[in-house]
């Protein structure tokens, strides 16, 4: 019976080759679309999973509102770690990181030059207690416990080295004078990590560990893990760890402001500290000083939502054509019934012909899949493959033909089978073309799911030009960033000199940071010598040079810049923006006000004679130096020595030429150190890569649901053909025009596609508005959004039904009378 099953189903295939390949084609495009999306979901939702620890390991966050600054950090105090380990028999052991950017590496004694490498962190000895990173080479107990020792991951052994045996007792030098033993190899950490490391410096003898205040949320700037013990109430921890960090709490607002926390809490300013799960880190934490931009578990809904709604409108267009061929197909189930043949032989067969359909069709997506996985890849910044070793993926697959068969033939199966023989037979029951009006229905769902996604790649883009085309307050274009200034040594000056004497040079500066991502360095500034909640304000602190204003472009609104030519007394001088003049309540008259930062002291003690003074000498107008998600906060400019970074500002002319003459007076000055450059408009749109790859992958799969929705709509636009071939001739008999007959038949079509329209604007419109609310500065939903992908969707339609309608119009009336 299944080899009488498949030759029927094969003949039928064969018979009508336009159908065959319509639904072939769109199977396997839903199939190949969702395929790809749910690799990238289950790589996101795979991060920190090889951990066999994960489940034991959670990490104090702090969320801080004080001085005009809301906070939410990654980071807490060097502090925080030790004393839960200590006050805690439910913990293990800790492990902190810290990070200090990146750094100059080379071996020592060789005259290498330097490489410049990112993933380098300081990490206690407990590392390999708490991760379960496999160690190749050295002592997990021991490796990290000496001062200069640090261990390397097995890539970097290799790179510098040869080997992971020749790397052990070897040494690197850092920076050009840190001297680092390697006391250990690790094997690689897996990518779905949401930290990358390849070098740990043991954390013994750090320096601002030594120096670092006992008190909590008074400095924040190591990530902090704790390793539960097996059997650890995890619930019952995290309540025992809420009260014990209000209490560390009020121990510092008693010794700072003298007072209890709860009196700063009636001022709506707070500390509260949380522990996050290290499996929830990647998709549900985007907080300041995280290791690595992470992902978004909203962004994991909205991609599987997509994947869905293309595989549901693939499936839907099988639906479709097949219950609207009953008519072809209606004599041979009237004969099949006459002759005895039960409903469920009949379901079989049907649900048979869906299946084999759904093996071609999902074997033709894992061919797309694999072609279209390196690109894909590279748009989604995520090494995803395609598992081919993995028995869970040929399970997937094969499920997946079960399913996608069942979801697309389960109700033309029943919908078929139920035909009455008498009146099959007779051509009545064949004729209706069956569900007509879930079949409109479903188009609607179609064009409704492929319309919303081209609505929200739309204004996804028009919030990226939006920020593009936003006034910033400092001018991006035309700024190249010369990075590791300080790879120079006491030549800096010198090569700043050199560098302003070329003719395409306009100005130069150096600075600790700019207005594009990177991380930042924040204080706590008063009004008057001592802290108090109502005197305060946090803000960013950047060291720069005299000539930052005019190279970045800022705008002076008040008094005057640094010129410490002129000015010897610049040294305790400060520049506010805007926002800072606002929150100390100088707006009026900022020029000459006061302002004090405090000295840290070991006993966290803030005496007046800890605080230095310094005097507002100027006022710039507020740009937006961190991402337009959030509103301006206040920041404060420092006149200071920092050579992290050199910002070049040029004449449009020859960059080519400009970047080689950098190039060679860099090796002139600085032989042997590596010569980075980047321009501050492109590092500035890194901020919204994450926008823009949700941009992309929404009008790509938009794109496509359209192309399957019409490879749909042309199946039903040909049957629809077929079936009124006689009436399509008389009316030609009759005089009837092209246009007329292109009308006709194009009308009922194109008026499911503005329902479509109808129903997909105000979600689209929903669920778009509350993306933007994102952003702290957004651009406007405008009407022509919508009207722009309803025309596109309408054209798209138009032409794939009205190409159909046209060949049925054009054919010989003699010709269609004869056929009937």
């Amino acid at each position: 019976m299944f080899y009488n099953y498949l030759k029927i189903t094969l003949r039928n295939l064969r018979k009508h080759p336009a159908y065959t390949f319509i639904n072939i084609a769109g199977l396997a495009i839903g199939v190949a679309c969702c395929m790809l999306i749910m690799l990238f979901v289950s790589y996101e939702l795979s991060y920190d999973r090889w951990n066999t620890n994960a489940e034991r390991i959670v990490r104090p966050v702090v969320e801080i509102k004080f001085g005009g600054a809301h906070m939410h950090l990654a980071v807490v105090g060097s502090t925080v770690g030790p004393d839960v380990q200590r006050d805690f028999p439910e913990v293990q052991a800790n492990c902190r990181f810290r990070q200090y950017g990146s750094y100059l590496v080379k071996r020592d004694g060789d005259g290498q030059q330097n490489i410049r490498e990112e993933n380098i962190v300081t990490a206690d000895s407990s590392f390999f207690e708490v991760f379960p990173v496999k160690l190749l080479e050295g002592d997990a107990r021991k490796c990290l416990t000496q001062p200069n020792s640090m261990v390397l991951s097995k890539s970097r052994a290799e790179k510098y080295f040869g080997s992971t045996q020749l790397a052990m007792g070897s040494t690197l030098v850092l920076e050009n004078e840190e001297r680092r033993q390697v006391t250990g190899v690790f094997e690689d950490i897996p990518e779905n990590t949401h930290f990358k490391i390849d070098f740990i410096l043991a954390m013994n003898g750090n320096r601002e560990v030594q120096e670092d205040s006992p008190l909590w949320a008074t400095s924040n700037n190591f990530q902090t893990y704790l390793l539960l013990r097996p059997g650890t109430d995890k619930a019952a921890f995290e309540s025992k760890f809420t009260a014990y960090s209000k209490k560390k709490v009020n121990e510092t607002a008693q010794r700072i402001f003298g007072q209890d926390i709860s009196k700063l809490e009636a001022s709506g300013q707070y500390v509260h500290y949380t522990l996050q799960p290290i499996s929830s880190i990647h998709l549900h934490s985007d907080r300041l000083v995280e290791f690595q931009a992470n992902g978004s578990i909203q962004h994991v809904w909205i991609f599987s939502a997509i994947a869905l709604f293309v595989l549901l409108i693939a499936c839907i267009n099988f639906m479709n054509l097949t219950t609207a061929r009953s008519a072809h197909r209606s004599r041979e189930i009237g004969v099949r019934k006459v002759l005895g043949s039960p409903r469920g032989a009949l379901i079989r067969q049907f649900l048979g012909e869906s299946l084999i359909l759904s093996g071609i069709a999902v074997g033709l997506a894992v061919i797309l899949a694999a072609l279209a996985m390196p690109w894909f890849a590279e748009l989604t910044s995520r090494p995803v493959h395609m598992p081919w070793s993995s028995p869970v993926f040929w399970l997937a697959i094969v499920t997946g033909i079960g399913l996608v068969g069942l979801l697309a033939g389960i109700y033309p199966a029943f919908f078929l089978s139920a035909f009455e023989p008498v009146k099959t037979l007779k051509g009545e029951q064949g004729n209706r073309a069956g569900g007509g009006r879930l079949r409109s229905a479903l188009v609607v769902f179609q064009f409704s799911t492929a319309i919303a996604l081209i609505i929200a790649t739309g204004l996804v883009y028009k919030q990226l030009n939006f920020i593009q085309q936003k006034k910033l307050g400092f001018q991006k274009e035309q700024v190249l960033i010369l990075e590791d200034a300080y790879a120079l040594g006491d030549a800096t000056q010198a090569f700043k000199n050199e560098v302003q004497k070329f003719p395409a040079v306009e100005s130069a500066t150096y600075s600790s940071y700019l207005p594009v991502p990177s991380s930042r360095s924040d204080q706590t500034y008063s009004k008057i010598r001592e802290f108090r909640e109502d005197q305060s304000v946090n803000m960013q602190n950047w060291r720069v040079d005299q000539d930052y204003l005019k190279t970045i472009g800022l705008e002076l609104v008040a008094g005057r810049f640094f010129d410490p030519e002129k000015f010897a007394s610049d040294s305790s001088a400060i520049v506010l923006n805007e926002t800072a003049a606002r929150l100390f309540g100088f707006a009026d008259q900022p020029i000459g006000g006061k302002v004090y930062s405090h000295i840290g002291q070991a006993d966290g003690q803030t005496r007046p004679e800890n605080f230095n003074e310094l005097t507002v000498i100027g006022v710039v107008k507020d740009f937006h130096f961190s991402s337009l998600r959030n509103n301006i906060g206040a920041l404060s400019l420092h006149l200071g020595r920092s050579t992290g970074l050199l910002s070049i500002r040029y004449r449009a002319t020859d960059t080519k030429q400009l970047i080689a003459d950098l190039e060679e007076q860099w090796k002139k000055t600085a032989p042997g150190q590596p010569f980075r450059y980047s321009f501050m408009d492109e590092s500035f749109a890194q901020t919204y890569a994450t926008e823009q790859r949700i941009g992309k992958i929404a009008g790509i799969f938009g794109l496509l649901a359209i192309l399957v929705s019409c490879l749909g709509l042309f199946g039903l636009a040909t049957y629809t053909a077929e079936r009124r071939t006689k009436e399509i001739g008389i009316r030609r008999v009759l005089g009837a025009t092209t246009s007329g007959i292109v009308g006709l038949l194009s009308k009922d079509f194109l008026k499911l596609v503005f329902i479509a329209l109808l129903v997909a604007t105000p979600l689209a419109w929903y669920f778009m508005n509350n993306w933007l609310e994102n952003f702290a500065y957004r651009t406007e939903i405008q009407w022509w959004v919508f009207a722009l992908a309803g025309i596109l969707a309408v054209v798209i339609a138009f032409l794939t039904v009205s190409f159909q309608s046209i060949k049925a119009a054009l054919t010989n009336p003699v010709d269609s009378l004869r056929s009937e």
